[in-house]
């Protein structure tokens, strides 16, 4: 049963916990989600919730960026690759290494200063695990430091913030178009 999204930090949290039941049925080789990727989903949810369990940090994440190998994390081109700022550096996005990526020109100079999800979605296209867990690990980042995990998503509209909640699905797709890593 999907929880009521009232708040950032429920849609946040929510979105967080649908990753990681696909992480573990995407490592598992598992063709549906079954009990134990449910069970996953519900703990982790309920704990971020509740404080009682925290997204993990950035260390997997950036070492993964360095034994990968080089590539687009968009479509996988392994050619004309440049940093790419995933929250862009026109709408606050910091030059930090959690916040950058490999992208090649063409996507790069496609997506520009637009929400890496919505732009995405524009291209029918979901971004690999691996890269929507640093996505939504800098948008909780942000919500945190701001103060924003308990404000209602109906007051967001206006606040200016440099991604677009509304891109994040609330349902989670299918498990067959889930793929860990942009290539094998």
């Amino acid at each position: 049963m999907n929880p009521k999204i009232e708040t950032v930090g429920n849609l946040l949290y929510w979105a967080y916990a649908n990753l990681a039941m696909a992480h573990a049925a995407t490592t598992d080789n598992s063709i549906k989600y079954n009990k134990k990727h449910y069970f996953i989903r519900s703990r982790l949810y309920k704990g971020l919730q509740d404080s009682s369990m925290n997204i993990r940090s950035f260390f997997d994440d950036e070492r993964l960026k360095m034994t990968l190998s080089q590539s687009c994390c968009y479509c996988g081109s392994t050619d004309h690759l440049a940093a790419d700022h995933i929250i862009p550096r026109k709408k606050g996005g910091l030059d930090i290494g959690e916040n950058l990526i490999w992208a090649c020109r063409s996507c790069n100079s496609s997506k520009s200063a637009t929400d890496m999800l919505q732009w995405m979605q524009s291209k029918n296209m979901f971004p690999s695990i691996l890269l929507y867990r640093r996505y939504l690990k800098l948008l909780i980042n942000h919500c945190r430091e701001n103060k924003l995990i308990d404000t209602p998503l109906k007051d967001t509209d206006n606040m200016g913030l440099p991604f677009n909640l509304y891109a994040i699905p609330q349902k989670f797709l299918p498990l067959s178009s889930m793929k860990l890593w942009v290539i094998k």
